[in-house]
């Protein structure tokens, strides 16, 4: 139940950063992106700060034995660049410079009500489900 809470609160906090820096409007981060027009640096200064507190949160953390809530970190093991990790964040990249929105936005901007927001989730779902099939189907190939 404890995990439930701080997961919760983690949650939580998240989204309200996410809706008070305004980078749940997608117009204020496609501004980002216009750097001949209407060009918004506010972007770059949330994602600095969000860079700056993961440099020292982790170098804090990872000075523990363990995570206070599991018996072990989960870090990711592999270095290696392939095929996957490039289509997906250029996937990635050209959808958040179509829609204005990243998962991490658009989840907590579901709270505005917004039409824009939910299909843009339904499409980011879609999304999911193809790369997992699609995945399974290319394992299933290669095993045989």
């Amino acid at each position: 139940m404890l995990k439930l809470i701080i997961s919760y609160i983690v949650g939580l906090v998240f989204g309200v950063g996410i809706m008070i820096s305004g980078m749940a409007n997608p117009a204020k981060v496609l501004n980002f992106f216009d750097i001949a027009g209407t060009w918004d640096p506010s972007l770059a200064f949330v994602m600095g700060g969000a860079l700056a507190i993961t440099v020292f949160g982790y170098r804090f953390v990872l000075k523990q034995p363990a995570p206070r809530l599991a018996d072990t970190f989960h870090l990711p093991t592999r270095q290696d660049v392939d095929l996957p990790l490039v289509a997906g964040s250029a996937v990635f990249g050209i959808g958040w410079g179509i829609a204005g929105f990243c998962p991490g936005g658009a989840i907590p901007a579901l709270g505005t009500g917004r039409v824009e927001v939910f299909v843009f989730i339904a499409a980011l779902l879609a999304g999911i489900l193809t790369a997992k099939a699609l995945r399974r189907r290319n394992r299933a190939a290669a095993a045989v």
